[in-house]
């Protein structure tokens, strides 16, 4: 007997209850089979310069697109035609549009590189309202669905702005300015990407040109008047945000230090942030780096934050493994009997471990994904993982291996490698004193292992740095740029930043700052983004893997839209037009569009990320051969 949520019992069900249907839509929006069989269906032609922003009506029936040639064109992609041009008077590159919600798409706003917001009429081709409160770029536009007659700007001056449409509007002196992030983070901060909580309104989330997210309570932030006396200079607002109405998030191994210099921050760049379908889940492009998931309802802070107002040195997890005190307690726990594996698992393993030896390592991380999303407390599979990112060294790989290492031994506290393989990651991380530290607590608990040629390589590795350090022969990190000020709040919202979820990879995101990532399906169960080979990236959100790239743009792809409740996904990028993918028929020939080497074109991303040459040598460097407890190349091989 069929499920009572399967497909074929809501099909049946749909005759007699008309209910059903939106539950049947919603399972049946995006589904495995959809997405394998994705191509393109048409291409709308129309604008003359690069289209950097799409969107869809709140009920899929239009779609606007904008673009460097300052038009907005409103296309129906079913009839595939053109409705409306829009010729929005704009003197800069648009970067954002959207319709403003409960105003049946007659409503659009469009934010540019002319620091302009403008409100135009769709029907009657009107520009309405002009603002010009901003004293840089616009880069994105938010609306919410609930609050129809308000949106947000965000631009490059840093300040997050509010207006509404009911009330006149006047520049320069309105009392419209949210959030001005100089007030805290300093004057080089500017403002990349914005969204709204779909379930929460009250909930706001902002990325910049630094690794930061930060989700605003707006329900808690008085509105106030920002003091702009030239655009070239910074705002001068009060601290209109009260103590626990703000929540940091970041991935767990770019700069937390409570001091960074400009340069290390603009390493990084939000260029998208989105909330998930549920609320809770918030999805970020970080530039130069790879997608995160954050999930908002959970504060893990990062392995690698000093936290100094309890007296801790470090993160809990690590506490236990770098403290002597707090490890002769954790010593006390009893044997653990090697955990026994499902055969299908065990299946999997094989295949993974044979692949790491191949030196396949992508490949073996697809299969240690599915093994711990199917049997998710499996330390020796968490492990093995960790070894092949380590062995890979792609973006974040390091700390990806790092965080795997102390679920390994949350499972099992006896597996050797697993705490070995944490002290090499410690190391590599240059977090040395905890390399040393663990790797003394790793030869009390396992001293049969403390005389082996890979422990001793490292315990030297560690020695040296520490001693360079001391010495002070390790160069200052003032010479690579001067140091950001930050306030003491901005500093404590920095510490308390909350880790990430999970991380999709394969992309290139170095070119462009306005390069989107968003959930695909009604739950969000895939993840699409664009890159800079000009691909279209999705990924299984369960296991993290990429299940299929598409070739979207000659150049690159930066845009994304997937439709509110097709199986339909809207591109665009440095070519002029648009393009509509949607499921091909099932016995339709092979789509010319896919490209088959996924882990091949991930690699080529990963490289044109990692151009430092100083790079390229510490990859060198750290591929030597390591040889395991017994003497034979194996701290770095699975289990």
């Amino acid at each position: 007997m069929p499920r009572r949520d399967s497909v074929l019992n809501l099909v049946n069900r749909r005759e007699v209850d008309f209910k059903v249907n939106s539950k049947l839509q919603k399972k049946l929006h995006v589904t495995s089979n959809l997405i394998n069989r994705l191509g393109l269906e048409q291409t709308l032609t129309g604008h003359t310069g690069c289209v950097n922003c799409l969107e869809w009506d709140s009920k899929g029936r239009t779609l606007a697109s904008a673009s460097d040639d300052f038009h907005v064109i409103i296309w129906d992609p079913f009839m595939r035609k053109k409705l409306t041009t829009i010729q929005t008077g704009h003197h800069g590159n648009i970067f954002s549009v959207k319709f403003m919600p409960q105003t049946n798409e007659n409503t659009v706003v469009t934010g540019a590189g002319d620091y302009e917001v403008r409100v135009h009429n769709v029907v009657c081709k009107e520009l309405t309202r002009v603002c010009v409160c901003h004293g840089g770029r616009i880069k994105r536009i938010a609306t919410a669905q609930d609050v129809p007659d308000i949106f947000w700007s965000a631009a490059e001056d840093g300040v997050i702005r509010q207006f509404d449409l009911r009330v006149p509007h006047t520049c320069r002196i309105e009392k419209n300015v949210l959030i001005d992030l100089k007030t805290y983070a300093g004057d080089y901060i500017e403002a990349k990407c914005l969204s709204v909580n779909p379930l929460r309104s009250d909930l706001i989330a902002v990325g910049a040109n630094d690794p930061y997210i930060r989700i605003y309570d707006r329900r808690m932030i008085k509105i106030i008047k920002g003091i702009n006396l030239n655009p070239t200079n910074s705002f001068s607002t009060e601290d209109n945000v009260p103590p626990g109405c703000v929540q940091y998030f970041v991935p767990g191994h770019v700069p937390s230090r409570k001091k960074c210099t400009d340069r290390e921050l603009r390493e990084y760049s939000a260029t998208y942030v989105t909330f998930g379908p549920n609320g809770t889940d918030l999805l970020v492009n970080l530039g130069t780096e790879q997608i995160y998931l954050f999930d908002i309802m959970k504060k893990s802070k990062s392995l690698l934050v000093r936290h100094t107002n309890d007296n801790q040195e470090v993160s809990p997890p690590l506490k236990t493994y770098c403290d002597s005190d707090s490890f002769e307690k954790s010593t006390a726990v009893a044997d653990v009997p090697k955990p026994y594996l499902p055969e299908h698992i065990n299946v999997l393993k094989l295949a993974g471990n044979t692949l790491f030896e191949k030196e396949e390592y992508s490949s073996s991380i697809r299969i240690y994904n599915e093994a711990i999303g199917e049997y998710p407390k499996s330390s020796v599979m968490y492990s093995n993982r960790a070894a092949a990112f380590m062995k890979r060294d792609w973006c974040g790989d390091t700390y990806a291996a790092l965080r795997d290492c102390v679920t390994a031994l949350k499972f099992d506290p006896n597996n050797v490698k697993a705490f070995f393989r944490m002290s090499r990651c410690l190391y590599e991380l240059s977090w040395f004193e905890e390399a040393q530290n663990c790797l003394n607590n790793f030869k009390i608990k396992f001293p049969s292992h403390s005389k082996s040629v890979a422990c001793k390589a490292l315990e030297r590795d560690i020695t040296r740095r520490l001693t360079k350090t001391e010495e002070g022969s390790e160069k200052d990190s003032t010479e690579f740029g001067e140091y950001v000020d930050v306030c003491s709040k901005e500093s404590e919202w920095r510490e308390s930043a909350t880790d990430y979820n999970m991380r999709f990879y394969g992309h290139c995101n170095t070119t462009t700052d306005i390069k989107e990532a968003n959930f695909f399906g009604s739950d969000g169960q895939f993840i699409v983004a664009g890159s800079d080979d000009g691909s279209i990236f999705i990924w299984d959100r369960q296991s993290t893997n990429n299940i299929r790239i598409l070739k979207g743009d000659a150049s690159i792809v930066n845009c994304l839209q997937p439709h509110p409740s097709y199986c339909m996904l809207a591109t665009s990028g440095i070519e002029h037009v648009v393009r509509i993918w949607t499921p091909m028929p099932e016995d339709g020939n092979s789509n010319e569009h896919e490209v088959k080497e996924k882990d091949e074109v991930a690699q080529a991303n990963q490289r044109r990320m990692k151009t430092d040459p100083f790079d390229v040598v510490l990859m060198n460097l750290g591929s030597r051969l390591q040889e395991d407890i017994d003497g034979n190349p194996s701290y770095c091989r699975t289990s």
